[in-house]
């Protein structure tokens, strides 16, 4: 019996440039911490090992204090072993990363920039994949095929997409979805993919420690693998900041703020939550104007957040006119808005543009008025 933890794609060094300071910082770190989270993660589970499946660092050259602070809190989780497999990401090709994890890594990281077949543990044989280039365009998961002692449990660690085959001879670069079968491993722990997936019993995705995006639904974690007679896995929760995308549909007649409170998450736990709302449906102008007041109130409280109006579409009637003003410049400007959005002449592009600019006055109106 072996047990292990799998995981990947840690991208340490993501830089996450298209979000605030604020956000972004955060996100680094929790990248960085899951190292530690990991380790706990093995431990609880009564593992040593802790295989991570590629692209543990963001990019081939990574910040010199991204990579020290990684293998210095990696040697502080001294009883656990780390495996590291160069991923696209940190491939072969940065032969200055892997020269430096050579000279500084600690004694309990093992990097692996060989196909060659490595001992793990008495009777416990790893069959690595390294990838030798950003895109390799052949399935370097061929190598497994190495013989191993007899009776050794074979352990296939590689890196890349998995798909089935097009042709009689597949497509280059791609790994062979039964690699596991044709090698003869009991396990095939792999990396790129960055939500879980199951792709036989044998062979998994772990997905990132921590997430990245708002791509994948189900929490981000790494798999506890059991190897005693057959491959048991045990999904494991290791993320600290989540990600959620939410979908809210309208129609004249709701009550957009109640629909809101339905279906964003409780306070508890908001600051560590990054959210994006995608609004769609129709609303009048004093809904709309409600709804956006509701989501200015509410958005402070997440970590990072972003509503989507774009599928919204606003009902603007005469009467709602009067919610601007009875009379003088403004009322003016909505009548010539409110002319604009229902001209069937124009295109519909600058129909829906005097609309956006009518909700908008009327959301400053009401704010003037309160």
């Amino acid at each position: 019996m072996f047990r292990f933890l799998h995981s990947s794609d840690l991208h340490l060094g993501k830089a996450f440039g298209t979000y605030p300071e604020g956000i972004r910082n955060r996100l680094r770190e929790a990248r960085h911490g899951a190292i530690v989270r990991l380790a706990q993660a093995a431990r609880d589970g009564g593992a040593a090992t802790v295989l991570l499946a590629g692209d543990t660092f963001d990019a081939e050259t990574p910040a010199p204090d991204t990579l020290r602070h990684a293998l210095r809190a990696m040697a502080t989780e001294a009883d656990i072993t780390w495996i590291m497999l160069p991923g696209n990401h940190d491939s072969l090709a940065a032969t200055e990363l892997w020269r430096r994890i050579a000279q500084d890594g600690p004694a309990n990281l093992r990097a692996i920039t060989s196909p060659d077949p490595v001992e793990l543990a008495s009777g416990v044989m790893i069959l690595p994949a390294p990838c030798t280039q950003r895109r390799p365009g052949r399935d370097l998961t061929e190598a497994m095929a190495a013989p191993t002692p007899e009776g050794c449990l074979r352990i296939g660690l590689g890196h890349g997409a998995i798909a089935d085959f097009s042709g009689e001879d597949g497509v280059a670069g791609i790994i062979a979805p039964d690699r596991a079968q044709r090698c003869g491993l009991d396990y095939l722990a792999l990396g790129d993919w960055h939500g879980r997936m199951q792709v036989n019993d044998a062979t998994w995705y772990s997905g990132t420690p921590e997430a990245d995006g708002f791509k994948h639904a189900a929490p981000c974690g790494a798999l506890l693998v059991t190897l005693d007679g057959a491959a048991r896995v045990r999904p494991v929760e290791t993320g600290s900041l989540g990600w959620r995308a939410v979908t809210l549909d309208l129609l004249p007649g709701d009550d957009p703020v109640a629909r809101l409170d339905a279906v964003l998450p409780l306070p508890t736990g908001r600051r560590d939550l990054l959210l994006r709302l995608v609004a769609q449906g129709r609303l009048t102008l004093a809904c709309r104007a409600a709804l956006e007041a509701a989501l200015d109130a509410s958005g402070p409280d997440f970590g990072w957040f972003h509503a989507d109006l774009s599928g919204l579409a606003t009902e603007a009637r005469p009467d709602d006119l009067d919610g601007i003003d009875r009379a003088g410049a403004l009322r003016q400007a909505a009548e010539t808005l409110l002319a604009e959005a229902r001209d069937p002449a124009r295109p519909l592009a600058e129909r829906d543009i005097a609309v956006l600019a009518l909700a908008r006055l009327y959301a400053f109106a009401q704010e003037v008025q309160a």
